[in-house]
């Protein structure tokens, strides 16, 4: 609930409050007047008196708090954004020696890598090489035990990093 909606709940409830005070204040008087023969001057009087200011000093602060509410502000919202640290995607030099020893398709997969400034989504690699999905997960695990690439994950895909 708002703060406002809130303020009007308990502003009524000060209302009822009040209309509840002046109905009991009614009849406690004409109890009073039928029970008490001194008139203006029973003790009774001033009880009832006494009572009815300090309910309506109760129902007054209710009231008070319930404008309160109605009046003040409502609180902001504060959005906090995690900002993820930017991967470092540029690719870093392969020398002709670093890729001596890698079969066909592996050449292929570091060659769309260095075409693709060094990063690419795993389902990319599928579409562009032709080859299937284990295929292309068995050659990315090769490429990683011999520290070429680096698989991170998003979501529910990949993206193969040089390194």
């Amino acid at each position: 609930m708002k703060n406002r909606d809130i303020g009007f709940l308990i502003t009524g409830i000060a209302a009822l409050i009040v209309v509840i005070i002046i109905i009991f204040n009614q009849g406690m008087t004409s109890i009073v007047n039928e029970s008490c023969s001194h008139g203006p001057e029973c003790g009774m009087y001033k009880t009832i008196n006494t009572q009815t200011y300090f309910s309506l000093a109760i129902a007054g602060i209710v009231l008070l708090i319930g404008l309160f509410f109605i009046f003040s502000k409502e609180n902001e919202k504060i959005i906090i954004k995690k900002i993820k640290p930017e991967l470092d995607l540029e690719p870093k030099k392969f020398s002709k020696k670093s890729l001596e020893g890698l079969n066909e398709d592996e050449k292929k997969i570091v060659n769309i890598l260095l075409e693709s400034k060094g990063s690419v989504f795993q389902s990319e690699l599928i579409e562009k090489t032709g080859l299937n999905k284990v295929k292309i997960t068995r050659i990315l695990d090769s490429l990683e035990v011999q520290n070429l690439i680096e698989r991170k994950r998003r979501g529910m895909t990949n993206i193969v990093v040089l390194k």
